[in-house]
This record gives structure tokens, sequence and C-alpha cells, in this order.
């Protein structure tokens, strides 16, 4: 199941990586932050509209599946209380042969 539900984010990390190249910048970056303000505002038309959906919908997508799938993720052997790592075993040095 782990294997499914990773199969599926990284397709929809890559279809989201597409639908966010392709959009055309709304701000011009950086410097569109300190001067023109109005070309923000009306940003890109209708194409605009459905990649920001589609970027939304496949950004929630990513995130509720990574919620979801550590759920399917097994415990690693002898982790009962939660805590994977192993005790450790005090061993001493041996004792020094005195002369």
């Amino acid at each position: 199941m782990i294997f499914l539900i990773t199969t599926v984010i990284v397709i929809a990390c890559a279809v989201l990586g597409f639908f966010i190249l392709i959009q055309n910048p709304k701000g011009g970056g950086l410097s569109g932050s300190f001067g023109n303000v109005s070309s923000q505002v009306m940003g890109v038309k209708q194409s605009g509209d459905i990649m920001e959906k589609g970027t939304w919908v496949l950004m929630s997508v990513v995130a509720g599946l990574c919620i979801i799938s550590v759920m399917f993720m097994q415990r690693p052997a002898g982790a009962e209380d939660g805590n994977s790592a192993k005790p450790a075993t005090n061993k001493s040095a041996p004792a020094k042969k005195a002369k």
C-alpha cells in the first residue's frame, strides 16, 4: 500500500511542477513587488484560473497523501514503546593485571 501511495505522490508532484512551470508570472518576481502593483492584481485571465486551481488541488493532494502515508508505514522490529533505538548496554572494561 505504501508503494502505491508513494507512486501517486511522485506522479502528483511531477504534474504539480508542470502546472507551476507553465503558468505566466503574475508579479514579475521580486522587482514586481516594489514597482507596478496593477500587474499583480490583474494577473492572467481565464487560463490562470484553471492553472491556479489545479495547483492548489494538487498541492492539497500531495499534502494529504503525505499525511495519510504515515498510517501505512511499518514500525521497525523491537519498537513497542515507540522508540526504535535499542537500549545501550553498560559493558565495563576488563580489569588491568597488577604487577
